[in-house]
């Protein structure tokens, strides 16, 4: 996890400039970084970061990280590690996996150092340095450690686990606990300001969220958290039914024969490439 608030101004035009040619577009990006923000009234001039909300910040913290961090990183695996290195940067989150542990520590300061001189930061809260792999829990059974340590990227919790078939070696995904409570709360929230609402109106709704979410989610081993998901989604929207009225309670076998056909069912939407590339 990286901090764009201390982005320097000169070096993020000099990238800019290696790419773009017309001044026009140069000038207009530098009016946007140095726009400032207006705050009860009261305008704050920027001199350093990105423009907080605007829509041109991704881009331009994309633009910073690729010559700061992607292309260094590429250099850095061809001179200076010892084994193999694999990156995967999504925006400011960023997964690097080292097969020599040695490798992974001196990767770790020559990357602060390197941050350092373009006034950009780790989050320490958020980096760290484990084992993970498919070696990790053998290596850590032996040194007498508990089972490998888990991390979360992109939404998901990833696990050292293995096949149930051959006990082969296999990265777990997990919708994340805390991401999947968030969500929840929001949708039960949704659901209880719109609970005098037909339930065709409300159900034709809450089918795109959970599909949606389940497009994103619905990856081998994941079924039995999405299955939880499922389930608080429809308690959340019985809670909302019942306190329509006073009328008595709905019961839970009428009320899912009444959503049924609005809450999508838990299937795997992105198998493994093996299958997903499979043509008998």
């Amino acid at each position: 996890m990286v901090s764009f608030d201390t982005v320097d101004h000169g070096w993020m035009m000099r990238f800019l400039e290696h790419r773009i040619a017309d001044k026009r577009l140069l000038r207009l990006i530098r009016k946007w970084l140095t726009a400032g923000v207006i705050e009860n009234g009261a305008k704050t001039e920027i001199r350093v970061g990105t423009p907080q909300g605007a829509v041109i910040s991704p881009l331009l913290a994309n633009i910073y990280l690729h010559y700061v961090f992607d292309l260094w990183l590429q250099r850095w695996r061809r001179r200076d590690a010892k084994g193999d290195v694999i990156v995967v940067r999504y925006a400011d989150d960023s997964v690097v996996g080292f097969e020599a542990e040695a490798d992974a520590s001196r990767f770790l300061e020559a990357l602060k150092a390197r941050f350092a001189q373009f006034g950009l930061s780790l989050n320490e809260q958020k980096t760290r340095v484990l084992q993970f792999g498919r070696y990790a829990a053998s290596q850590r059974k032996r040194a007498g450690l508990g089972r490998p340590q888990t991390f979360d990227f992109l939404g998901f919790t990833h696990i050292c686990a293995t096949k149930r078939s051959n006990g082969g070696f296999i990265v777990k995904r997990l919708t994340s606990s805390n991401r999947m409570r968030a969500t929840l709360k929001a949708l039960r929230q949704a659901l209880y300001r719109r609970r005098h609402e037909p339930i065709a109106v409300v159900g034709t709704w809450l089918r795109r969220v959970m599909q949606g979410y389940f497009n994103y989610h619905a990856v081998p081993g994941n079924n039995l958290r999405l299955s939880r998901f499922r389930s608080g989604v429809c308690r959340a929207w019985l809670h909302a039914l019942r306190r329509r009225g006073q009328y008595g309670r709905m019961p839970w076998a009428r009320f899912l024969r009444r959503v049924a056909p609005y809450v999508p069912s838990v299937r795997v939407l992105h198998p493994y490439p093996t299958q997903r590339f499979f043509a008998s």
